[in-house]
Formats: C-alpha cells, sequence, structure tokens
C-alpha cells in the first residue's frame, strides 16, 4: 500500500496527502486525531490536508464522537460522488466492466462475451470499448467525472509510456493494447495481469487484508498467481512474476496451451479438467448442462455440474487428482515463497475449493517442508467471482490514493 519517501517540499505535501488518504479510505470514518496517530503526521499538518481535501470536495464531515473530557471530535470520510472508477476484466470467454463510486460502491456494469476460440485483438479491443460505453451510459456518468480505468487481462503487461501486452495463450505478442484502446476513449488507462489485480482486491478488502506476505491463486480457464511481499504486489523484473500455472508439475506431461508440457494449468485449470474427464456417460451429462445455460459450451456450468457429480465415480477420482495437483502446486508456493496466506481465488478457484478444501489442504502439506507449511494458513477468496473486475478498479483508485490523479498540484 502506501509507503512513505523523502523528497521535496512538494512530494512532501503529496506523501502528506497520500498517507491521510489511505488511512482514511480503509478505516473510515475517523477524526483528525485518529489519521494523525495513524500517520505519525503533526496535528499541523493533519489539518492543512484535511482542508485542502474538503475545499476539494474529495473528503466530507459525517457527524462527531465524545472526546475525553474535551470537544467531540469531528469525523470525516470519503465523498463518495467526488469521482468514479472503472474496472474492466478481459478473461477467457467474456469481457466484463464494473463503474463504481469512489467507495467503490457498483453503479453499473456490462458484459460482452467472445465466441469461441476468438480471441483476436481487435475483438478484444471492441469487447473493451463496447463495455465502457455501456456502464457509463448505464450510470449516466459524465466521463469527465471518472478518474480512470483499470483492465486487467491474462497476461503480461509490460509497463511503459504505454502499455503493451504479451498473452501467450491467446497468441498475443507485444500488443498494443493502450495505444489500440486510444481510438475508442481518452479516459485514463492503466493496465496489469488479472491475477494481479484479483490478488490486489483480496489484500485490501478480501481474505489477504492485514497479511504482509500472500500468495492469492487465481484458477478459471487458465491458472495465475499474486504474489504479496511486504504488503505489495511483487511483480519482477518485466512484471511477469505469478506465473503459476506455467510451472511444470510432471516431466513431460500434458500439452499446455503455453506450448510447453506438464504445467499446473494443464491439470487444474478448468478447460483442463473439463478435457481430463473420461466418463463418457457423465461427460454427456456435463455437456449438456453447459448447452442449457446463456452461452453454449459455458466451462463454468460445465464445471459445476462436474463438481456436484457425487455418485460418478470417474467424477469423483478426477476431482481427487485434481485437488492433488493444486496441493502440489500450493506446496510449491509454500516451499518457494514462504506465505502466511494462500488464497484460492478466481471462479474455478472458489468453485473446486468450496468442494475440495480440505483435499487441498492436506495434499499441500504433504508436498510442503513442515516448518513453512505450519506458517501457512489456505483460504478462499472473500469476494466472489467479481473479485476480478473489483480487482482492475483499484488500479485507478491506487493512482488516486498515491496522489496521482485526481488532486490539485
Amino acid at each position: 500500500m502506501h509507503g512513505r519517501r523523502s523528497g521535496t517540499l512538494r512530494d512532501l505535501r503529496r506523501e502528506n496527502r497520500s498517507a491521510v488518504l489511505w488511512s482514511l479510505y480503509f478505516d473510515r470514518p475517523r477524526s483528525r486525531q485518529d489519521l494523525g496517530a495513524a500517520t505519525g503526521l503533526s496535528p499541523a499538518s493533519v489539518t492543512n490536508v484535511v482542508r485542502e481535501l474538503l475545499d476539494e470536495g474529495i473528503v466530507t464531515e459525517v457527524g462527531s464522537q465524545d472526546s475525553d473530557g474535551g470537544r467531540p471530535r469531528r469525523l470525516l470520510d470519503v465523498y463518495a460522488e467526488h469521482g468514479f472508477v472503472i474496472g474492466v476484466d478481459v478473461g477467457e470467454t467474456r469481457v466484463q466492466a464494473g463503474l463504481y463510486d469512489l467507495t467503490l460502491v457498483e453503479r453499473a456494469k456490462a458484459e460482452r462475451p467472445f465466441g469461441p476460440g476468438e480471441h483476436d485483438v481487435a475483438a478484444a479491443v471492441q469487447a473493451i470499448a463496447d463495455t465502457l460505453h455501456a456502464v457509463l451510459a448505464d450510470a449516466a456518468v459524465d466521463p469527465a467525472a471518472v478518474l480512470g480505468v483499470g483492465i486487467g487481462v491474462p497476461a503480461i503487461v509490460e509497463q511503459g509510456p504505454e502499455a503493451v501486452v504479451h498473452g501467450q495463450t491467446f497468441g498475443w505478442n507485444a500488443v498494443p493494447l493502450e495505444r489500440l484502446l486510444r481510438a475508442h476513449t481518452d479516459l485514463p488507462l492503466r493496465f496489469e495481469n488479472c491475477a494481479k489485480t484479483t490478488g490486489q482486491a483480496e489484500l485490501w478488502f478480501g481474505a489477504g487484508r492485514g497479511a504482509r506476505t500472500a500468495a492469492v491463486a487465481l484458477i478459471g480457464s487458465g491458472v495465475g498467481a499474486s504474489l504479496v511481499s511486504g504488503g505489495s504486489i511483487y511483480r519482477g523484473v518485466n512484471s511477469s512474476a505469478g506465473e503459476w500455472g506455467h510451472t511444470t508439475i510432471i516431466a513431460d506431461g500434458r500439452r499446455c496451451r503455453c506450448g510447453s508440457s506438464g504445467c499446473l494449468e494443464a491439470y487444474v485449470g478448468a478447460e483442463a479438467i473439463l478435457e481430463r474427464f473420461a466418463d463418457p456417460a457423465a461427460a454427456m451429462s456435463v455437456a449438456d448442462s453447459a448447452s442449457a445455460s446463456a452461452s453454449a459450451g459455458d466451462a463454468e456450468s460445465a464445471l459445476a455440474a462436474l463438481v456436484a457429480m457425487d455418485e460418478s465415480p470417474a467424477a469423483q477420482a478426477l476431482l481427487a487428482q485434481t485437488a492433488e495437483y493444486l496441493g502440489i502446486g500450493i506446496a510449491n508456493l509454500v516451499n518457494l515463497f514462504n506465505p502466511e496466506r494462500v488464497i484460492l481465488a478466481g471462479w474455478a478457484g472458489l468453485m473446486l475449493g468450496g468442494r475440495l478444501l480440505p483435499a487441498i489442504r492436506s495434499a499441500a502439506e504433504r508436498h510442503s517442508l513442515k516448518h513453512p507449511f505450519a506458517a501457512t494458513s489456505i483460504e478462499l477468496g472473500r469476494l466472489g467471482p467479481e473479485s476480478m473486475v473489483l480487482g482492475a478498479a483499484t488500479l485507478p483508485l491506487e493512482g488516486f490514493l498515491n496522489g496521482a490523479i485526481g488532486h490539485r498540484p
């Protein structure tokens, strides 16, 4: 989250403002005295920052609380309609967007499906643009009131003057996604890998809150992870840290979509699980369930049907094997990264974890070193499938709290 630095007087003013915003945002309402104690700033510094935030309409007074023998303390809160943020998640099967007020209350959402195997860049750009326009129209929000748009993609995001995306499983190689979207919108854009955005949402608001070291394991059609170190997302030298799904668990194993073989994703990704299902009669039942859903071949409906098949020995054997593979993958995280928490997230991760969490924990324990495993808890994410869109929305919110957007120079 927020970190203090040193620099010019202007830098110091911005850091003081950011410290107050971070403290108030995650523990509100608060008094000026509370903010001083939490940030270590002097009463005069807090007073100056709060006055500025009140003048700009970012913060509002919402009542008072009694103090010990003195005057009541005025309570402060973030003004929800000071601005809005948009989160966009580019998934395997669809693009989803949500528009939120400054307190992350959802005001509108939109969705555009991809056709089977339809992951060409032009289709993705158009789907993103369509959902942006849809949420703005549905919420009747002036684009000028939008602080920024966060976009999560299942790919490595090369940060620079403009974001460039490398998505090997989609066949995207150095795609100038930011430049392409500029033809459709003038809104401020920020891009990040969707596992990292989901990890940030769980870190801020969900099962990772308060953790200094954690791994958020995102499982959907694909598999990834967000590594939290020192309370912040670890990105690595070129922002590709967390490609957990492409760690090898079986030499010369199943072919993975990335082109390698034996990857974790080739065994615990939703599509891989369905492909491995060996009971023809039961598989037909799963396929029927998927075809009855809103979108033909919907992997979410198919996996839900598979998980619910208590009477199929083949289904039960496959789920037990999946729990074992997932436990091995988590054990690798435990042994390598030594997190205090491992959090299962993503629509498939929540679905599998809801049914298999004890078996997953047991497998992870068998394959982990005893000492690091004893310090680790394995939990389900708390934000549900919406965490990916919400996580994308934290990107512009983070910029706002850090003072990069939405403030006077």
